[in-house]
């Protein structure tokens, strides 16, 4: 069976049999993929641990029939350990995970921009470089614009009216004007509009010195905002610590 090496995030583990188990990657150049590690439950297994959720590695794999087999793991970065000994970090990046795991649906199919900006998210939970809860909402509206559900924060998302507006409506793209804005649209406060801004332009000075009544605000807007474009909910977000 043909032998490829790629660098990968680990999204998803599952057991299979005695000792094997499933895991799910997003790689960098081969999107995401299924493969069995073989014997990685024992305790003698050489790269067991190394193939856990928000781990970031290099494998390599053999190419099989319905999955791929891992036959080599080393370390790039060991997010898992920092990510899952917090509970604000390990809930945040849950829904980090089962996000980039439903924008990448197709396996094999590369996803580079995903990959990255999933590998970055995780990086910034693990060393506590911004509160949980923003990271979160950056990784959610970006990863969302890359998918090509970009949400607007100043202009109409339904005209183009130049803003800035005073009303959000999810199923419209964002900020709407006076004139297109429908029935049930937020009034969030202008604050949270440049704080949503700030998190989809990677602004994190700005993000950083947001009050915590406006991240409250704008952390139900991104929430309501992702489920609607996956059109499902996901299971591990009314677990995130928002403090």
């Amino acid at each position: 069976m043909p032998l490829y090496r790629d660098e990968a995030i680990v999204l998803r583990t599952h057991k299979l049999g005695e000792a094997d188990r499933i895991v799910t990657l997003l790689t960098r150049s081969h999107g995401k993929v299924r493969a069995v590690g073989k014997g990685v439950r024992r305790t003698t297994s050489r790269f067991g641990s190394r193939l856990e959720p928000f781990m970031h590695v290099d494998v390599q794999l053999s190419s099989g029939r319905n999955l791929d087999i891992v036959t080599q793991a080393e370390t790039l970065g060991a997010y898992g350990r920092p990510v899952c000994e917090d509970y604000a970090l390990y809930t945040a990046g849950t829904v980090m995970l089962e996000t980039a795991e439903r924008l990448v649906e197709a396996e094999h199919e590369p996803a580079l921009q995903q990959y990255w900006l999933l590998v970055g998210a995780v990086r910034a939970l693990a060393g506590r470089e911004h509160a949980p809860g923003l990271v979160l909402d950056s990784y959610l509206l970006r990863a969302l614009a890359v998918a090509g559900w970009a949400p607007s924060f100043t202009d109409c998302a339904r005209c183009g009216e130049p803003g800035p507006h005073h009303a959000f409506a999810v199923a419209s793209g964002g900020a709407v004007c006076a004139a297109c804005r429908p029935p049930g649209s937020a009034a969030p406060a202008p604050e949270t509009f440049a704080l949503l801004a700030a998190l989809l332009a990677g602004d994190w000075a700005t993000a950083d010195a947001s009050a915590e009544r406006h991240r409250g605000e704008g952390n139900g807007l991104v929430a309501a905002f992702c489920q609607f474009h996956l059109e499902r909910q996901l299971r591990s977000l009314p677990l995130v610590e928002r403090v």
